[in-house]
């Protein structure tokens, strides 16, 4: 899928998709983030690599990894770092 691509599958296809999609800026920076579980409305990731310790990671998180799962997929309401 490319970025101009607007995922409509299952809720776990799109919350991946999201994922997927914003990795390579992650990675960019020496860190990465996997996908752990969906749980009801709320998605389990985990970063990885520079992400993990570094003090912008809630910020990674909350303004860039959730805002993009929530943006494929709009009935996740927590995404939660582990």
């Amino acid at each position: 899928m490319t970025s101009s691509t607007w995922p409509t599958g299952s809720l776990q296809d799109r919350v991946s998709f999201a994922i997927e999609e914003v990795r390579p800026a992650l990675q960019a920076d020496g860190g990465d983030v996997e996908l752990v579980a969906i749980e009801g409305t709320a998605v389990r990731v985990h970063l990885m690599g520079a992400c993990r310790g570094c003090p912008m990671a809630g910020s990674t998180l909350a303004d860039f990894v959730t805002e993009r799962i929530k943006l494929y997929a709009p009935e996740i309401e927590n995404v939660i770092a582990e």
